[in-house]
Order: C-alpha cells, then structure tokens, then sequence
C-alpha cells in the first residue's frame, strides 16, 4: 500500500510563495503519474497539476498557470509543488495523489492519497 504524505503548507501573505512536497513510500510511485488537487471549505475537491511518471510532462489548471510549478525527484521518491503569487482564492488544504496510468484530471481516477496539508493565503 502506498503511502503519500503532504509537507511545507502553512499560512502566507497575499504574493507570498510556498513549496509543497509530496515523499511516497515505495518507490514504484516512481513510474505512476502525480498530481495535486486541493480543496477550499464547502466546494468541491479541484484538480491543480499533474505530472507524467518521467517528469517531462506537466499539466496545470488554468487557475494556476504561469505562477504554480509541478516537479517531482524519482531518486527521492518525492513531488513538489512550487507555488508563487499566491492569492487568498488559492486557500485550501491541498492533497498529492499518485494514478498508475497516463494523467488525468478526475480525482476518482487516483488510487493513492496523502492526508492533505492546509494552505491558507492572507489578503
């Protein structure tokens, strides 16, 4: 069973940047596609950015284009989430899964989790 814990939320200003990490427990994780979503109080859990097992292939909301940046380190079983520009709308706990086939934006198609870890942006 793979086990994915989330690490470096916390609560930043509006502008501000975090970098997410995601270790994985097993390294079979390593040919799995990543992908984060994240989820505000009362709404639905959203897609963010996902990545392709190699790493050569990223995909990113378009909520997030162009100021989040997905990356992962096979060697360390580990993904990231490099978040700058932060908004008060990007607020909510953000969760890493991992998917055994090519990308895909449906959170039902995931088979693993982590716990989440809560990001909180200030206005």
């Amino acid at each position: 069973q793979v086990q994915l814990v989330e690490s470096g939320g916390g609560l930043v200003q509006a502008g501000g940047s975090l970098r997410l990490s995601c270790a994985a427990s097993e390294r079979t994780v390593s040919t799995y596609t990543m992908a984060w979503f994240r989820q505000a109080p009362g709404k639905e859990r959203e897609w963010v950015s996902a990545i392709s097992w190699s790493g050569g292939s990223t995909y990113y909301a378009d909520s997030v284009k162009g100021r989040f940046t997905i990356s992962r380190d096979n060697a360390k079983n580990t993904v990231y989430l490099q978040m700058n520009s932060l908004k008060p709308t990007d607020t909510a706990v953000y969760y890493c899964a991992a998917r055994k086939s090519i990308y895909s934006r449906a959170a039902s198609s995931y088979d693993y989790w982590g716990q989440g870890t809560q990001v909180t942006v200030s206005s």
